[in-house]
């Protein structure tokens, strides 16, 4: 119980030091966009964090802390913070979510998940954005699957529903790199076309141990402002107590 608790406080000190751009309100698996269908074993911690930069000069800052809690059935609790400059303007805004598996998955079946939250300005507490996002995946061996997402964003800051969208491929070619390539977007009315336009990115994971992961990345259009990025990710897992290590418990990456 005690070590639950230490890693829970852990998680909430790591949120509170972090930084929302509403681009990132929906970022599902670290610094990438389109999620799995799975979560981590009940009593499980983990805090991503990851800094990106654009060739336009914006940047992006973010700490995700995430537990997987029992609520009925295991539920993931995330909280992702971020401090973004777009044009030159700077904001601070932070966004819970929560996730849950519907259906497991396996090799060469499909599982499904879902996810829902939404955004705020951490200054006035306005409500940026709300979001319900449905991750799916098939898994074709131990070391590839593909995920695909569909959903709905509502941009509350200018009125205006999205179809949320999203394909992404894992491949984990050696025992310690995994490269992870994706598109992913949002369709339907914008004043700026390059907000509706198709996002991407392509990244290699290193993950020398079940506890620690490095990921760089190479985006183009993620936050939808016709740029290219650049991104440094890290994440730090905390296994639950006498939790088996994921890929031994499931068998595949």
């Amino acid at each position: 119980m005690g070590l639950v608790a230490i890693r829970i406080a852990f998680v909430a000190m790591a949120a509170a030091s972090g930084w929302l751009a509403a681009g990132d309100a929906w970022a599902a698996n670290g610094a990438y966009f389109v999620d799995s269908a799975d979560i981590s074993e009940a009593g499980s911690c983990k805090v991503e964090s990851w800094f990106s930069t654009a060739s336009n000069a914006d940047f992006s800052a973010v700490a995700n802390p995430s537990c997987v809690v029992n609520v009925f059935k295991p539920v993931e609790l995330s909280l992702l913070t971020n401090r973004p400059r777009s044009d030159g303007d700077l904001s601070t805004g932070i966004a819970p979510k929560a996730k849950t598996n519907l259906v497991p998955t396996g090799i060469g079946k499909i599982g499904v998940a879902v996810y829902a939250g939404g955004s705020f300005d951490a200054l006035t507490g306005e409500n940026l954005t709300t979001f319900a996002v449905v991750p799916a995946t098939y898994r074709l061996s131990e070391t590839m699957r593909i995920n695909i997402n569909g959903g709905w964003l509502w941009d509350r800051t200018v009125d205006r529903h999205y179809l949320l969208y999203g394909l992404g491929f894992d491949w984990k070619f050696t025992d310690v790199l995994q490269v992870t390539l994706e598109t992913f977007g949002q369709a339907g009315a914008s004043d700026t076309p390059s907000v509706v336009q198709p996002r991407f990115q392509a990244g290699v994971r290193y993950r020398p141990n079940e506890i620690f992961s490095v990921d760089l990345i190479y985006g183009r259009n993620i936050t939808g402002e016709n740029a290219n990025w650049i991104t440094i990710g890290t994440t730090i897992r905390f296994p639950p107590p006498d939790g088996k290590p994921a890929r031994e418990r499931t068998g595949h990456l």
